[in-house]
């Protein structure tokens, strides 16, 4: 239903869109949804429909829209100005509560991106290692570099370890400095880092690659074996910072890196990210510690801005509240035991996978452990449940729900009457 704000100019923005921006979108999401604003866990479109969100901005709203303690220590740093290039406060006080909170971290850099985070932390690894290849595991997804974009989602998957490009443009030489292992899989990632350590600069993996949480051991074998030949092993936290515990994915699963990328909640909503990690790895970003031959060059306009850090710290306090996790845990597993009913019930080949701050439905009977058995599913249905709930007012990416502490109970009804509708049709499309 539209309301007073739907006005007939804001209905042109879906022409302009298509007018100015390549695939009329700004390459996140399809540009039939323009947002006009968002509260709590909820989202509302230009034309006034209403939706329980679990885009959530792509994971950053983890406290939810418009916080209103966030939202003040936002109107209050925007007094004292929006950015400076220098040091500032606001930014070293939440470099010194990611060391507190982040088992890895001694040291911390800021930048503004997950993906220049996962760069640079890569880049750092080559500097400390003085080593080329990285070894990543097929389907993890780590931003948008040249070094990232190697079999994220490649349709046809080659042979391991060759990578395989995810992007026209990037070049040819840098498929060579990929090494590619499937996820959860420890004896094939052992043999290629055996076979590979004098060559190795890092190992970088998700710790739940997307919605598939790591089996028990896998990650642990990983530590122990980059441990054993001196291989830093970077953990690629953007999603699961702050998100899964407070410490992030190594406190939730028990496992510590060497370093790790951070983003998403450490902004708070707006353009901030971060690498953290070991003293001895993180001194290649100071040049009076290693000498100009070992030093890794990294400036950034918005690198540490006032603005983002206090969102980020904003939010970091209320994470900290009594009980904060607990809720938002609790709301993740009635969602995801309420939709594995309601898929049982219906006799679909599908299941819940993932977290219960993040998961999705795949649409297969076979056990989901890595990204080919996750491509397996059946892309088509997972299409039509998405779209089918979007028309009934619940928004979520195209493989992930996100849930946020700001969802509730009358959310998680909504959603899962909203579910069962979805899977009723897909059920019919089935007989």
């Amino acid at each position: 239903m539209a309301d007073a704000h739907a006005s007939e100019p804001e209905r042109t923005l879906y022409d302009d869109a298509a007018r100015v921006l390549p695939g009329a979108s700004f390459g996140n999401v399809e540009g039939d949804l323009i947002v006009r604003e968002g509260r709590g866990g909820r989202v509302w479109d230009i034309e006034g429909k209403e939706y329980i969100d679990y885009l959530l901005g792509s994971g950053p709203m983890l406290v939810g829209h418009a916080h209103p303690d966030v939202n003040a220590a936002i109107a209050a740093q925007l007094a004292h100005g929006t950015t400076f290039f220098a040091n500032n406060a606001q930014g070293i006080r939440l470099a010194e509560e990611i060391v507190d909170a982040v088992a890895c971290a001694d040291k911390v850099r800021f930048v503004s991106t997950g993906s220049e985070a996962t760069l640079y932390a890569m880049r750092v690894a080559r500097a400390f290692r003085g080593r080329d290849k990285v070894l990543k595991f097929e389907g993890g997804y780590h931003g948008m570099s040249d070094y990232s974009l190697m079999s994220l989602a490649p349709q046809r998957p080659g042979n391991f370890p060759v990578a395989t490009p995810d992007s026209s443009g990037i070049p040819h030489a840098i498929r060579d400095e990929m090494l590619i292992a499937p996820y959860n899989d420890a004896d094939a990632a052992i043999d290629l880092i055996r076979q590979y350590r004098d060559d190795l600069a890092a190992v970088i993996v998700e710790p739940q690659q997307r919605i598939i949480p790591p089996k028990p051991g896998f990650l642990q074998a990983l530590r122990d074996e980059t441990r054993a030949n001196e291989i830093p092993l970077i953990f690629d936290e953007v999603v699961t910072g702050f998100r899964h515990a407070y410490g992030g994915g190594q406190a939730y699963y028990g496992v510590t890196p060497d370093l790790c990328a951070l983003g998403k909640v450490i902004g708070g909503g707006f353009p901030l990210a971060a690498i953290a990690g070991r003293a001895d790895i993180m001194a290649h970003f100071d040049a009076a510690a290693v000498g100009p031959d070992k030093f890794v060059k990294m400036i950034g306009t918005l690198s540490g801005n006032p603005v983002a850090a206090t969102a980020g710290l904003a939010t970091l306090e209320i994470l900290r509240r009594p009980d904060t996790y607990e809720r938002l845990f609790a709301t993740g597993r009635a969602l995801m035991e309420g939709i594995g009913r309601l898929l049982d019930e219906a006799g679909l080949a599908a299941q819940v996978v993932g977290e219960p701050p993040m998961f999705d439905v795949v649409f297969t009977d076979q056990e989901v452990s890595d990204y080919r058995s996750c491509l397996a599913g059946d892309q088509d249905m997972l299409k039509r449940f998405t779209a089918i709930l979007k028309e009934n007012g619940v928004l979520k990416g195209d493989s992930k729900f996100y849930v946020s502490t700001a969802h509730d109970e009358a959310d998680v009804a909504h959603t899962l009457d909203a579910c069962g509708r979805a899977i009723e049709a897909l059920a019919a499309l089935r007989q």
